[in-house]
């Protein structure tokens, strides 16, 4: 099980915590993204695969989801590309 930083106070047990908004940088542009802990885990994880830093893998996710015929919030498509980034392991 991926679980949760200690600093985001939430035990490594608790996948069902509360979402953490944070904000990131975009081409240059600030926004929030709401994720609960268990996704930010998994994404900075999924980042360090790809090495990129979070914000890199944000933005290519970003870039994916704007070429869909109607794009979902940025927060749905980063737990989408998380979900099918797990599957294709």
């Amino acid at each position: 099980m991926i679980g949760a930083d200690a600093s985001e106070g939430v035990s490594a047990a608790s996948p069902f915590a509360p979402p953490v908004k944070r904000s990131v940088t975009i081409a240059g542009h600030q926004t929030a993204i709401s994720l609960e802990p268990i996704f930010w885990h998994a994404l900075r994880a999924a980042a360090a695969r790809e090495g990129l830093p979070v914000n890199a893998l944000i933005a290519r996710i970003d870039v994916a989801r704007m070429a869909a015929v109607d794009p979902p919030n940025l927060a749905s498509a980063i737990r989408c590309w998380l979900f099918e980034d797990i599957m294709r392991r």
